[in-house]
């Protein structure tokens, strides 16, 4: 356990925003996460997981500690389920393609989200009619002021869309160590019912896909439809798609008929917030080095040197042209550091 003094945060968050922290430690395993938390000297600590779903303003002036736990552990299993234990700093898509390799369903549809394993509960990550809490079983935090490691389950965790009990109450109260997921091992309940998953395996012809073939479409889409952080600094998803209720949907609907949208339930509809951005004339459009990104209207982008602040204040631009345009609130899906 090395801290370091003036770390650049570039390589560490997936905007590539040059920004540097203070202090900085790599923590590997539950126990320096313990001992790094007992230290008195450092009173400010920040939680720093894959750096893919922050987007960071300034330079930060406290001890940015990055979860780097790594692991996966079958912890029981029968004939047709397996509960996987898997670390927090395990790259998410790649335990998505080791879970496959296992012929473990139930995480296909979420393959290449950015981050981490630890950062995905915070967020309930979700793709394609599928989030993180359908497969959820528990998850292992240590309380920050305490360093005792506590586990909640799905109830307590509180998952929303995009949403959990880390974003609220708990938000800078806990970090997360390790996930556990409940899998399919035979029979598997797959999920194809979104049309860009459907278009893609009907192009390959595949009436009754394979769990790694439903994986290996939502890859396809996603690489055509979103940048690789290696190549274009990016967050993924920027926004949070809305959810609206009956009165607002029918108001809006009446005005965009042929609008896209989701029906959750008999009062609260999803309306894509890429096309909201897309019908306000963003999708493509650059301010110097902030921009949106030419395949995807929810997707901001650092053509290179874009500060935090860039990004930030064109995201709030976005937010205020589709309030104006559409009478509809949309909100960032990423956190604000700084």
């Amino acid at each position: 356990m090395h801290i370091q003094k003036n770390k650049s945060l570039k390589s560490y968050n997936t905007f590539g925003i040059e920004a540097k922290a203070k202090y900085f430690c790599s923590v590997g395993s539950v126990e320096d996460l313990e001992k790094v938390l007992k230290l008195k000297e450092y009173p400010e600590k920040i939680v720093l997981g894959g750096g893919s779903n922050i987007l960071i303003t300034q330079d930060i002036e406290a001890l940015v500690l990055h979860i780097d736990i790594k692991g996966k552990q079958v912890v029981a299993e029968n004939d047709d389920e397996v509960l996987l234990k898997v670390m927090a700093g395990e790259n998410w898509h790649e335990t998505v393609l080791w879970s496959l390799e296992q012929n473990y369903g139930g995480l296909e549809n979420m393959s290449l989200i950015p981050g981490n394993t630890g950062t995905a509960p915070i967020q309930n990550i979700g793709a394609y009619g599928v989030e993180l809490k359908d497969s959820f079983v528990s998850c292992e935090a240590m309380a920050v002021q305490t360093q005792k490691l506590e586990i909640f389950s799905k109830e307590t965790c509180q998952f929303g869309y995009r949403d959990s009990f880390f974003k609220n109450e708990g938000k800078g109260k806990y970090i997360i160590t390790s996930v556990t997921f409940k899998l399919s091992k035979r029979d598997h309940r797959t999920n194809t019912q979104y049309g860009a998953i459907e278009g893609e395996l009907l192009k390959k012809n595949i009436q009754d896909p394979t769990i790694q073939q439903i994986s290996d479409a939502v890859i396809a889409i996603r690489q055509r439809k979103l940048p690789d952080p290696q190549v274009l600094g990016n967050s993924g998803s920027f926004f949070k798609n809305p959810v609206v209720d009956r009165a607002t949907f029918a108001q809006f609907s009446s005005s965009y008929p042929n609008a896209p949208y989701y029906k959750i339930s008999d009062d609260a509809f999803k309306i894509p917030a890429g096309w909201l951005i897309e019908q306000c004339g963003y999708k493509g459009k650059r301010f110097g080095d902030a921009g949106i990104h030419k395949n995807q209207a929810l997707v901001l982008v650092n053509h290179g040197n874009a500060t935090g602040r860039d990004i930030l204040a064109l995201a709030e631009r976005i937010m205020a042209i589709v309030s104006e345009t559409f009478g509809i609130q949309i909100s960032p899906e990423v956190n604000i550091m700084g």
